[in-house]
């Protein structure tokens, strides 16, 4: 009896993390990268005045609080954005370029040319598609429009500048959206 208790409690510590249904959009508990499993650290609904944008999850190697060290570390990481509404690539790019200046204000002229990049990768986004931002270590960026592969931006700054429109000191969307995909609970 003992030892089915025992393979019972081993069971239920490797059990993978369930999936987390917000807004009405399930994401994965877990996300393979670069053969590593990263788990779903926390979940944020982007609003623009009235209107609900997108639910955002941010996938870690492990669960963190502190968008500061998520940053430093060099590990993979990915944000996933589900699209609640329709939204322009005009729209987008206008985001991308007032997260950098306002995460990053003394951008080099290289990163401020990857933003241009990835400005090109963007399209108009349907109701229910998804963005994707996968930072492999020691690659790069790969960014996915709706299941499409659009390419890749090498080299740990650009991800770092992209992954600050959400949870750096100035996100985008809001410190609540931030501290809600670090799992800060105010």
């Amino acid at each position: 009896m003992l030892s089915l208790t025992l393979l019972a409690l081993a069971g239920s510590l490797t059990a993978a993390p369930a999936d987390t249904t917000y807004n009405k959009v399930t994401l994965p508990g877990t996300v393979q990268v670069g053969g590593q499993t990263l788990v779903l650290n926390g979940v944020a609904l982007r609003k623009k005045a009235i209107f609900k944008v997108y639910v955002a999850g941010l996938y870690l190697s492990a669960k963190s609080n502190n968008p500061d060290a998520v940053l430093a570390d060099d590990t993979h990481r990915e944000l996933v954005m589900q699209f609640l509404r329709d939204v322009g690539k005009d729209k987008m790019c206008e985001a991308w370029d007032e997260a950098l200046e306002k995460n990053t204000p003394d951008a080099s002229e290289q990163l401020k040319a990857e933003f241009v990049t990835l400005c090109g990768y963007m399209e108009d986004i349907k109701k229910e598609q998804q963005f994707v931002f996968t930072y492999v270590a020691g690659t790069g960026t790969e960014i996915k429009v709706n299941g499409v592969m659009k390419g890749t931006i090498k080299g740990k700054d650009f991800a770092d500048a992209l992954f600050k429109a959400w949870i750096g000191p100035n996100p985008g969307p809001g410190t609540g959206f931030r501290d809600d995909l670090m799992g800060i609970k105010s």
